[in-house]
């Protein structure tokens, strides 16, 4: 049709026209090219050295400590704006509140740890990259990164103001497409092992919009096609009694897909295990993705703190042992845990004055620390009893996935010890949705574990 135009138009003749047809399926015939390449030598200064990346084994040691002295230079740095900055009110109390825990004056909370881990890694030298639906701010106003003047309606971003060279600080609220946005942000992050690449969900239930994202390629492209990836995905997860839509992570969907040491399932329950677990993504050079199940209610607990000095030494825990000082000879109990279900357990336990129960948390549930947690278990000679305690419905969470971890870790120190599972009802949705029923439910699990 187009060379009958061409002719039409006299561009060309019949002749002609019967010419280019012979040529082109002459070419076809003979396997050549029958288009102009687009490109004709690729942009080696988009490649990619992966070298540094590769060959890495699985380690759970990594010191991501930061000098003290450089943290608090830090800290003050992303509590800072401009004086004729006119910030909103409350926002105002959160950046005075953290100029104090700069100083000591305050412990630190969670949104003032996850801020001061993207300084220290922008001051190493890294890029940070955050999308998602509200991350600016934070869902649960816990971040406030980007700073919005109440009179002119400019913005400023303490991150991107740490030193005149820096490395890009960058936040990105994102459209209402979960699969779009994580289809992004991975290839982005397979094209960046050097930056800290995140995708956050407004509530963790929504990676379920994302999930053939998760499945085709987060979780298998390692094994499939050899591509390394450092994604880290923050899911909002926890039963506050928002319901089923706003409570679950879906916790066992990863740790169903956890194999062959291909990502990293975390549950930190302190600002410092978060400030840790995030330089670990970057400071180590093994690249895998990293889910977190990030807190809500958490987020402003008044346990749930960390001091400066936590963030300056160590790394990120895979296990928390017990916090307080209980004479080992008399614990009977141990109650196994992960996330905030663990500050309901221990203040029903000093409620209860129960002496002879310890509560350990278990921060990475894969690849899960079953050495780890042996060493934790063998500090007890005389256990009798061993309860893994979760708010998910028993059909959910990390039960199913996880126990065999546990089993193993008991086997190494009382072969005879059997192992206990509490939570909630088996059920079809994630949560009630009435708060009478989840706040009896609750009570009940918690009573269950120390008490079954």
């Amino acid at each position: 049709l187009y060379a009958e135009k061409l002719i039409g138009q006299g561009v060309i003749t019949d002749e002609q026209s019967k010419q280019m047809e012979k040529t082109y399926r002459t070419a076809l015939e003979k396997g050549d090219h029958v288009a102009l390449s687009l490109v004709l030598e690729p942009n080696s200064g988009m490649f990619v050295d992966w070298r540094p990346y590769l060959n890495h084994e699985w380690s759970f040691d990594c010191d991501t400590g930061v000098d003290i002295k450089l943290l608090k230079v830090l800290a003050t740095k992303i509590a800072e704006f401009p004086e004729n900055f006119a910030v909103q009110r409350q926002v105002q109390k959160i950046y005075e509140d953290r100029r104090k825990m700069a100083h000591g004056g305050m412990t630190a909370n969670w949104g003032f740890a996850e801020t001061l881990a993207y300084a220290t890694i922008i001051a190493e030298g890294h890029a940070v990259r955050i999308t998602g639906q509200d991350v600016g701010r934070g869902t649960f106003s816990h971040r406030h990164a980007v700073l919005h003047d109440q009179k002119n309606a400019s913005t400023y971003t303490p991150l991107c103001n740490i030193a005149p060279d820096q490395p890009n600080f960058g936040l990105y609220d994102s459209l209402l497409s979960e699969e779009a946005v994580l289809a992004f942000e991975y290839g982005y992050s397979t094209t960046a092992p050097d930056a800290l690449v995140i995708w956050e969900a407004q509530f963790g239930d929504f990676a379920n919009g994302a999930q053939v994202v998760i499945d085709q390629f987060i979780t298998s492209g390692e094994q499939k096609w050899q591509r390394l990836c450092g994604l880290t995905m923050l899911l909002p997860h926890g039963f506050e009694g928002q319901g089923p839509e706003h409570s679950s992570a879906r916790l066992e969907r990863f740790l169903q897909l956890s194999a062959e040491h291909n990502i990293q399932v975390c549950v930190p329950t302190t600002p410092a295990q978060i400030f840790h677990l995030l330089r670990r993504q970057v400071v180590r050079h093994l690249r895998k993705p990293l889910v977190v199940m990030t807190p809500k209610s958490l987020l402003r607990h008044k346990q749930a703190i960390s001091c400066l000095e936590e963030l300056s030494v160590g790394g990120f825990l895979p296990v928390i042992g017990e916090q307080d000082q209980l004479d080992n000879a008399q614990v009977k109990r141990v109650v196994l845990c992960s996330g905030k279900v663990y500050y309901d357990l221990y203040n029903r336990r000093e409620e209860k004055e129960q002496k002879d129960t310890v509560i350990i948390r278990i921060e990475q549930l894969y690849p899960f620390p079953e050495l780890i947690l042996a060493a934790e278990l063998e500090k007890y000679p005389n256990i009798e009893k061993v309860v893994w305690c979760q708010e998910e419905p028993m059909n959910q969470g990390a039960w199913y996935c996880s126990q065999h971890h546990m089993r193993n870790a008991l086997r190494r120190v009382k072969p005879e010890l059997h192992l206990e599972g509490v939570g909630r009802p088996h059920a079809a949705a994630p949560a009630v949705g009435f708060m009478s029923v989840h706040i009896e439910q609750q009570q009940a699990l918690v009573n269950d574990a120390l008490n079954s």
